[in-house]
């Protein structure tokens, strides 16, 4: 009867559907992790305190990170997932470093301030509803990333807010001072509107090894080095994330002009609608 009884369970037991919980669960992980920094936020009574609610956002990037991996090393993407998936960047880096930045500094502008967290918050859910459209098929299901992503991804966003409260803290709150607090709200609101814009930002998915990937590298780890030793360790994360919205918005402009002298050399070669003049 003991031999029945494991035959049933190892039957009812589905290795392949129990793999959809592993993303899941690590997407529920980064969740918590957001709505524990809001907390942490709300509550704020020192530099540390919103130290420690930006290290809970790094940590929800990092769950983040991982629950696509695990689902695609286990083959288990779903538009569930996607839809979840998109339901926590709006918890962990939409809501949660507003929340953070507010509470830190915007609060001292009173409704303008608020309006730029809300702001924040809004740009991204709209962005993130963009990505979950332009990333499913007909039938709901997820398509293939592409190797640009259209507006400004929102864990970046979120990690630039993020990364200058991690420098205050390196500095002994030299940054959270008043006289910074126009300078925050304009940060903000420009990473909100490049979240809602079309501007493409690379997802570094069509990365070799060659030559360029070797010089990127090379510049990267070059800078980051001069960064760290000028100001402090801490601004290597500002300086990279912001190193990487410059380059997205130079991309952007670039081919935005390359697309207008295109649509000019196609008027200008086009003839009239007579045929050609005669000389």
């Amino acid at each position: 009867m003991a031999r029945r009884w494991r035959r049933g369970l190892g039957r009812r037991f589905d290795l392949k559907r129990s793999l959809f919980l592993v993303p899941n669960l690590v997407t529920l992980s980064s969740i918590f992790c957001g709505f524990y920094s809001m907390l942490v936020s709300a509550r704020a009574t020192s530099e540390d305190d919103y130290y420690r609610a930006a290290l809970l956002i790094i940590f929800a990037m990092f769950f983040d990170t991982l629950d696509g991996r695990l689902a695609r090393m286990t083959k288990t993407q779903s538009a569930f997932g996607l839809q979840l998936d998109s339901l926590a960047d709006v918890v962990s880096f939409g809501a949660a470093p507003a929340l953070l930045v507010y509470e830190w500094t915007l609060a001292r502008l009173g409704l303008l301030g608020l309006g730029g967290a809300f702001a924040f918050t809004a740009c991204g859910a709209i962005r993130l509803a963009r990505f979950n459209v332009l990333s499913m098929n007909a039938q709901g299901a997820p398509t293939k990333p592409s190797k640009h992503m259209v507006g400004l991804p929102i864990p970046g966003a979120a990690g630039l807010l993020v990364s200058i409260v991690v420098a205050n803290h390196a500095v002994q709150g030299a940054l959270g001072g008043g006289r910074y607090a126009e300078l925050m709200l304009g940060v903000t609101l420009t990473l909100a509107v490049l979240m809602v814009s079309t501007v493409p930002f690379r997802t570094f998915k069509d990365l070799k090894l060659d030559l360029r990937t070797l010089l990127l590298v090379a510049f990267v780890v070059g800078s980051s080095a001069v960064i760290s030793s000028k100001l402090r360790p801490a601004f290597v994360l500002v300086w990279l994330i912001g190193a990487y919205i410059l380059v997205g918005i130079c991309e952007g402009i670039w081919g935005f002009s390359k697309r207008l002298r295109a649509r000019g050399l196609g008027r200008d070669s086009t003839p009239p609608p007579g045929g050609p003049a005669s000389p």
